[in-house]
């Protein structure tokens, strides 16, 4: 038996061509795209990175898609405010908070402060919970990839 090499780029460019695919269906079912917001607390250079790549990725998709970059000294309470804010507003369909959050904001609350029908990554104990028993809403991303 010979071992195949798998291209990583083809397999995305056909992952990436199915959920555009998608999200045309669903713009034209529901009159909207589906709507994204990341939110970034600092500069991590990292994180700066993954969440630029995010969105340009979901802008190719078609998503309406919003990078909502915050200063690192946004204090706990501000954020939370603003994660409220996306909560309510019926554009966004998805929040994900970029981690880590500086030291001085507690991750827990912020994490559990997001709808859990609008989070992304299931950090939610909500969506933590339906994954554990196998009633999981969606796969959140590295579940899905194992």
């Amino acid at each position: 038996m010979s071992a195949k090499i798998i291209s990583g780029a083809e397999v995305a460019k056909q992952i990436r061509e199915e959920l555009k695919k998608e999200v045309e269906a669903m713009q034209a079912q529901y009159q909207t795209a589906p709507g994204l917001v990341t939110i970034l607390v600092g500069e991590n250079p990292a994180s700066v990175s993954y969440v630029t790549a995010k969105q340009k990725t979901s802008k190719e998709l078609g998503f309406y898609s919003i990078q909502d970059s915050q200063p690192g000294d946004m204090s706990e309470e501000a954020l939370l405010a603003l994660i409220d804010q996306y909560n309510k507003d019926p554009k966004i369909h998805g929040i994900l908070v970029q981690l880590p959050l500086p030291k001085h904001i507690n991750e827990t609350k912020v994490l559990y402060a997001i709808d859990p029908k609008k989070d992304v990554d299931g950090f939610h104990p909500v969506n933590v919970g339906k994954l554990m028993i196998g009633e999981a809403d969606y796969l959140p991303c590295t579940p899905a990839g194992i």
